[in-house]
């Protein structure tokens, strides 16, 4: 048998790429900031401002301000100490430049230039450095104002002394590159929420935004800070003295409290400074928020773990001890004595070891031990010193705990008639006949007429159909059990396959597509809220994966001969029918000619109106809800993954749809009434 020949390939040190300075950083990006969306731009911001706010954390300065320039360019000024110019001994260029171009050099790593940073790795100058355009760097120290400009990373000259100074700290100003990122457009809100949080965490700061986007050309090379030159253009001040019992009340703000005093703590234990407030409201959800050197941590670490496994053990001891926790009901759970609990967690330590460059999670495990010992003597001896608000506390965590029994019991209900009768799932699903959730899609669709239409036009391999009756139950201030007990939502569990609460297997969903499709009116957007709202709160891991979408079915058919165009605004019918030979005056003739209050008995469709224009007849037929097209017309339009157009449904900023989701859908209506008066302007009425 001749011997199989095998290729080869000459691997030499020639294969080996170098990447040198900052080239790694824009070879890939999201490695250093996340991602090259809006968060990672937004991410650059934060970069540059946590260095100001290092310095103020230490002591050496007492104002910031971050301004958003004309073509979205980021300007950060603070009075500290300004970054030293004078030559590095190792990099032998001076320190202004070897921070802004080698990764992990800084002042946070050895000495006493900074005992606290959230800072930790280093990277921060460097990053926006090679992920700009443009980046200017302004010093201001010794009576001297130094400068040095970079394009993409490289230099355009040595540092550089530009004039003297009577000011001292650091500007530095930057433009994303676009060729990195997806969208430069800066977020005022997303800014102004988190400076307003930085503003609470240090006492004494003053943080001022402007958003100068709007204000024509602006030289800042004679000015410091952008507020010298009194520009009309949105700004705000953040001045907070109460640290993070402010931060508390401002979260609580729009709640009802069960106790009136915030408990409070700050201590050092173990060489970790703790700062803990909490305030417990007449709500069923928890608002955790923690911070390592000032730095939020949105998936916590070891400083929110210890706090949660102190909260749970003083409360258990207290309810027990004082006969208010029966033995009977068992012990509270730490879901139960977080319901309706707002806390801020804080910590600062050293050398903060975190979970990747964007620090979202602490595991420093010496931050657990600290808090647990601060915050737990604390809390202990708040609760013996206000018996009411301990007995108001643990008897609204014996309440949860009840309710958690309850639903539970029903989620085994859920579950197990997802089981046993799930090889017959619910009567009204007109299921698929793929078993391969890659392939599947389950539409919603509103009652039954759009159902019998959806069911007749569907790809019946790939598409099922689930007609839901009215308008399922508001779930945002709903208990599980009572969620639970109504009928449609528990189709819909059932449907998808993957249970609820601590019960969800993600790898069981039926339908990786999860389509809601209502009408195109007043009830439909409300039913399409409802079902976001129920998403939201129990499958949120359903949103971040991509699953949830909303279709688009058209306003309008628009038929000319034998040609027939679907709008879906009523912009686009105008352009429809211009193009198909009519002017301004004949569109607004047909647009009044339309009738929509057909009643489907008297007309299986919905009527069409024709309007003659000078060269043809134009006929318009208004669809006011799918249960109006036909099978073929919901195919073409609506179901057919050719043709129809589907709105993926996204969450990127979590605490603002989880605010927005409470003021919309939760039981107060004063923070409503706000919102629609605020909003009303932008509001799309279908009279």
């Amino acid at each position: 048998m001749a011997k199989k020949e095998t290729k080869t390939r000459k691997y030499g040190a020639e294969d080996i790429v170098v990447l040198e300075g900052l080239e790694p950083v824009r070879k890939r990006p999201g490695m250093y900031i996340g991602s090259t969306g809006t968060d990672g731009l937004h991410h650059l911001l934060i970069e540059i401002f946590d260095n100001s706010r290092d310095e103020a954390m230490n002591g050496f300065c007492d104002e910031i301000e971050v301004a958003i320039l004309p073509g979205n360019a980021i300007r950060i000024v603070d009075n500290g100490t300004g970054i030293p110019v004078d030559v590095h001994k190792k990099t032998k260029v001076s320190a202004l430049e070897t921070v802004l171009t080698v990764l992990h050099a800084g002042g946070k790593f050895e000495g006493d230039g900074y005992k606290i940073s959230g800072g930790l790795h280093g990277v921060g100058a460097s990053v926006v450095n090679a992920l700009s355009t443009t980046l200017k760097a302004e010093v201001h120290r010794d009576g001297g104002k130094y400068a040095q400009e970079y394009e993409r990373g490289k230099k355009k000259y040595n540092v550089k002394k530009v004039g003297s100074s009577k000011q001292h700290g650091t500007v530095i100003t930057w433009q994303p590159d676009p060729t990195i990122f997806s969208e430069l457009v800066y977020d005022w809100d997303r800014i102004v929420a988190h400076l307003r949080g930085q503003a609470y965490l240090v006492k004494g700061l003053r943080i001022r935004a402007i958003d100068a986007r709007e204000a024509g050309k602006i030289d800042t090379d004679k000015i410091f800070f952008l507020k010298e030159l009194e520009l009309e253009a949105p700004n705000k001040t953040f001045y907070f003295e109460g640290g993070l019992l402010s931060l508390v009340r401002y979260y609580n703000r729009k709640d009802k409290p069960l106790h009136r005093e915030i408990f409070y703590v700050e201590k050092e234990a173990n060489d970790v400074a703790v700062e803990v407030a909490l305030q417990y409201v007449d709500d069923i959800d928890a608002k955790e928020t923690s911070f390592t050197n000032n730095t939020i941590t949105p998936e916590g670490g070891m400083h929110l773990t210890g706090f949660r496994t102190a909260l749970t053990r003083i409360l258990n001891d207290y309810g027990k001890k004082n006969n208010i926790l029966k033995e009977s009901e068992g012990s509270l759970t730490g879901d139960d004595v977080r319901e309706g609990l707002t806390a801020v967690v804080s910590v600062k330590l050293r050398n903060p070891q975190f979970e990747g460059q964007t620090k979202s999670k602490l595991g420093s495990v010496e931050a657990r031990g600290a808090v647990e010992t601060v915050f737990g003597e604390a809390f202990n001896a708040y609760l013996e010193e206000h018996p009411d608000d301990a007995r108001s506390i643990i008897s609204k965590s014996i309440l949860a705990l009840k309710a958690r029994k309850a639903a539970k019991a029903a989620k085994d209900s859920v579950i197990r008639k997802g089981a046993l009768e799930g090889m017959t799932l619910p009567g009204k699903l007109a299921d698929c006949q793929s078993r391969d959730p890659e392939d599947s899609e389950l539409f919603i669709v509103e009652g039954d007429s759009a159902g019998g239409s959806g069911k007749q036009g569907r790809d019946r391999y790939t598409q099922a159909i689930l007609p839901l009756k009215g308008k399922i139950l508001n779930v945002e201030k709903a208990r599980l059990d009572k969620m639970l007990a109504f009928k449609e939502i528990k189709s819909l569990i059932i449907a998808m396959g993957v249970g609820i609460g601590d019960m969800m297997d993600l790898a069981k969903l039926r339908y990786h597509k999860i389509i809601i499709a209502t009408d195109a009116d007043v009830d439909g957007a409300h039913i399409t809220t409802l079902l976001l709202t129920f998403f939201f709160r129990y499958y949120k891991p359903l949103i971040d994966e991509g699953r949830i979408f909303i279709a688009q079915p058209p306003l309008y058919k628009i038929k000319k001969g034998k040609e027939t165009v679907y709008a879906y605004t009523d912009e686009e019918k105008a352009k429809v029918i211009k193009s198909m030979g009519g002017n301004e005056a004949e569109v607004k003739e047909i647009d009044d000619s339309v009738e929509t209050d057909v009643a489907p008995e008297e007309n299986e469709e919905s009527e069409e109106t024709e309007a003659k224009t000078k060269s043809s007849k134009i006929s318009i037929q208004r669809y006011k809800g799918l249960g109006e097209m036909n099978p073929e017309e919901l195919w073409e339009t609506t179901m057919n993954p050719a043709s129809r157009i589907l709105k993926k449904v996204t969450a990127p900023d979590v605490e603002e749809a989880d605010k927005t989701f409470d003021i919309l859908m939760g039981s107060e209506v004063e923070p409503r009434k706000i919102f629609i008066q605020t909003h009303a302007h932008l509001a799309n009425i279908d009279v």
